[in-house]
C-alpha cells in the first residue's frame, strides 16, 4: 500500500519521519554511533553484500514465520531489543510493548528503561528483562529478583560495553534532569517540533529521565546518568560471575554482545539459553565488523548447543531472512522500532514490525521456501572474505 499520513512503507521512511518530528538532540541520541561510526555503518552495509538466489514456480502457497526464543512462541522472528530511556514518546516502552504484543512477538526491556517492568509486562507478557553487570551481587539480586517477581520470561545480560563515549561528529547534549534551566536551554528544539511537544503537554508530564527498574529498596529511582555512573564504576564480570547470575535467575538466560566464537562457547558452557551476536548497535568498540559478519562462525561453533540471535543493522525483511539463512533463530531490532515510535507512537512501532513481516514473506516467496526454518546458507550468495572469526 502507498504511504499515507498514518502509514509508512519502509524503515527508511520511519527514520525520515522521526527526524522531522523529534527534537534534534533526541533524534541524534538514536542515530549516533561511537567514534567515526565505522561499525554502525558496516552493520547496515554488510547486509547489502549478501545476495539472494530466487527459485521459481511452483511457489509455496502457505508460509510460516513462527518460531520460539528462550521458550516463548512468537509469530514473527523479530524481537524488540532492549534500549534505554525512550523519551521519543510519552508512552515509551509501554507503547512498544503493546505494538510487539499485537504483532505476536516479545520485547526486551532495558534495566535503564523509563517505564517499570511491572507496567510493561501488563502490556506484553512476553517480556525479557535486560541488565548490565551493575553494582554488587546483592544489588543485582535485588534488580533481577524484582523482574522475576513481576513475571519476566527471561533475563538478558549485556556484557559488550567498553564505555565508549566518543562521537567524532559530536554527542547530543542530554540533561541529567529536566530542570527549569535545562528546559529553557532545550526550549528552541522542542518548539521547533510542536507535534512532539504537544504529545507531552497533553499528558501533563515532561520527558522522564529516571530509571524506575533500578530503584533501590527504600530509595528513589536514579537518573539515567546516575545509573550509568554506578555501572561504569562496577568492575567487569568474569564468566564465573555470569554463571552465578544465571543460577540466581534460574530461567531462560541470554548473553548479549557476543562477537567471538570462544565467547559463544563460554556462554554455552555456563548454561546460557541463548546468545545475541551484537555490536551494541555500533555504540561499542568502533571498528568491530558488522554483527552479521560474525554470525556464521558463531553458529558453526555453538549452533547445536544454544540459541543464536542476531542483533544489528536489520532494516528490511530480507535482512531478517539473510540472518536466518546463516543460522540465526531470530533477530532483534533497536533503531527501527525507535524511529517508528518517534514517527507515530505505538502505531509506528507496529508499522515497522509489519513492514518486516511483509518483507520476510516476500523473500520466502522469492526463495521458494514454506517456512523460515527451511532457509539455508545455499539461499544466499556470500562473497569471499565476508565472514569473520573461526569456529576453531
Amino acid at each position: 500500500m502507498a504511504s499515507t499520513k498514518e502509514w509508512f512503507e519502509s524503515v527508511a521512511e520511519a527514520e525520515r519521519r522521526a527526524r522531522k518530528r523529534l527534537p534534534h538532540s533526541v533524534f541524534m541520541a538514536l542515530r549516533a554511533g561511537s567514534e567515526q561510526g565505522a561499525t554502525l555503518s558496516d552493520n547496515v552495509a554488510a547486509f547489502g553484500e549478501l545476495g539472494l538466489i530466487p527459485r521459481i514456480a511452483p511457489g509455496p502457497l502457505e508460509r510460516s514465520q513462527a518460531t520460539s526464543v528462550m521458550g516463548e512462541e512468537i509469530s514473527l522472528p523479530v524481537l524488540i531489543s532492549p534500549t534505554g530511556v525512550q523519551a521519543v514518546h510519552p508512552e515509551g516502552e509501554l507503547a512498544v510493548a503493546r505494538a510487539a504484543a499485537n504483532a505476536g512477538t516479545a520485547i526486551g526491556l532495558s534495566s535503564f528503561a523509563s517505564k517499570a517492568v511491572e507496567q510493561v509486562i501488563e502490556q506484553n507478557e512476553k517480556t525479557f528483562f535486560q541488565t548490565y553487570w551493575l553494582g554488587t551481587r546483592e544489588r543485582l539480586e535485588q534488580i533481577v529478583g524484582r523482574a522475576k517477581s513481576a513475571g519476566a520470561k527471561g533475563l538478558i545480560v549485556t556484557i559488550d560495553w567498553t564505555f565508549a563515549h566518543r562521537r567524532d561528529w559530536g554527542s547530543p547534549a542530554i540533561p541529567e534532569r529536566l530542570t527549569p534551566g535545562a528546559a529553557l536551554r532545550f526550549a528552541p528544539q522542542a518548539l521547533a517540533r510542536p507535534g512532539w511537544l504537544w504529545a507531552y503537554l497533553k499528558t501533563g508530564k515532561v520527558p522522564d529521565l529516571t530509571t524506575p527498574n533500578l530503584e533501590a529498596v527504600g530509595g528513589a529511582a536514579p537518573t539515567f546518568f546516575g545509573a550509568y555512573g554506578e555501572w561504569i564504576q562496577t568492575p567487569l564480570p568474569s564468566w564465573d560471575d555470569l554463571a552465578w547470575l544465571r543460577e540466581q535467575w534460574g530461567g531462560p538466560f541470554m548473553v548479549k554482545g557476543v562477537m567471538h566464537p570462544d565467547d559463544a562457547r563460554r556462554a554455552a558452557q555456563i548454561g546460557a539459553t541463548a546468545i545475541s551476536v551484537s555490536t551494541h548497535g555500533g555504540n561499542n568498540l568502533d571498528g568491530t565488523p558488522a554483527a552479521i559478519r560474525g554470525l556464521p562462525a558463531i553458529v558453526d561453533a555453538v549452533g547445536e548447543q544454544i540459541e543464536v540471535v542476531l542483533d544489528g543493522g536489520v532494516r528490511r525483511g530480507s535482512d531478517v531472512v539473510k540472518a536466518l539463512a546463516l543460522g540465526a533463530r531470530a533477530v532483534m531490532i533497536g533503531r527501527p522500532y525507535l524511529w517508528g515510535l518517534g514517527a507515530n507512537g505505538e502505531a509506528g512501532v507496529h508499522n515497522v514490525l509489519e513492514i518486516l513481516r511483509a518483507g520476510i514473506d516476500e523473500a520466502l516467496v522469492g526463495l521458494g521456501r514454506n517456512s523460515i526454518h527451511d532457509l539455508v546458507p545455499g539461499d544466499l550468495v556470500v562473497p569471499p572474505g565476508f565472514a569473520i572469526g573461526s569456529s576453531g
